[in-house]
């Protein structure tokens, strides 16, 4: 029984891009942050920050970032503070980001070439796809690669328990390239560097968007056994 609990929240988990306005108690936010914290972390650094946006300071902080990122003249002033995807593609990963791509703009009956509309899809991160809930994740500037990695298990461990409570979540590095004016928002310590944001709520169930199923390589394509 637990097994299964346990597979059903990994294998449901998948990224919302459109949520209700049902508000998230602040208790079941501890509970989900409070489980999550329990995560893998190279000899217990435990370096992850996390920064929750709610109500006024959620509406301030998207209400910034849309007004520089719809203007093209502000939104070339800022880029990436670190890498997070390579400088050149090459497949599988080329394929497979252009496919989650065009297979939501297809939903979304996007055409290609339409950069208004891809600019507002893409815009709607910044409002963290209308989830009432956003989470901003930090750690130290000193810290390597290695910490990057246990913030991910810190993620990724937050975005299973929020299934158990009924909730959906979307990771999202797209809020990377206005970290400055994240920093700024929510007042970030000196050390403070953004690694990534995420949107936590409940998915709208009548939004085609959230249709959108990503096709996962099997265990033989990405495994090789060693056992002489």
């Amino acid at each position: 029984m637990l097994r299964a609990a346990v597979e059903w929240a990994i294998a449901s988990r998948r990224s919302i891009r459109a949520f209700l306005p049902t508000e998230v108690p602040r208790e079941q936010i501890e509970n989900i942050l409070n489980i999550a914290r329990f995560a893998a972390t190279g000899v217990n650094l435990q370096p992850w920050r996390v920064h929750v946006v709610t109500g006024d300071a959620r509406e301030r902080l998207c209400s910034a970032i849309h007004k520089v990122d719809n203007d093209p003249a502000l939104a070339a002033q800022h880029q990436d503070e670190w890498d997070y995807y390579p400088t050149n593609w090459i497949s599988p990963y080329i394929d497979r980001r252009r496919d989650v791509g065009w297979n939501l703009y297809g939903l979304l009956g996007i055409q290609k070439g339409d950069k208004e509309r891809m600019h507002a899809q893409h815009g709607r991160n910044y409002s963290f796809f209308d989830a009432p809930v956003g989470l901003i994740f930090t750690v130290n500037r000193v810290m390597r690669q290695g910490s990057l990695l246990d913030c991910g298990m810190f993620m990724q461990n937050i975005m299973v328990a929020a299934r158990t409570h009924g909730l959906s979540t979307c990771p999202q590095a797209a809020f990377m390239k206005y970290h400055k004016i994240i920093s700024a928002e929510l007042e970030f310590t000196a050390d403070e560097m953004l690694v990534c944001g995420m949107s936590l709520g409940h998915a709208a169930p009548e939004k085609i968007e959230n249709t959108l199923i990503t096709k996962r390589e099997g265990v033989a394509s990405f495994t090789k056994f060693h056992n002489r």
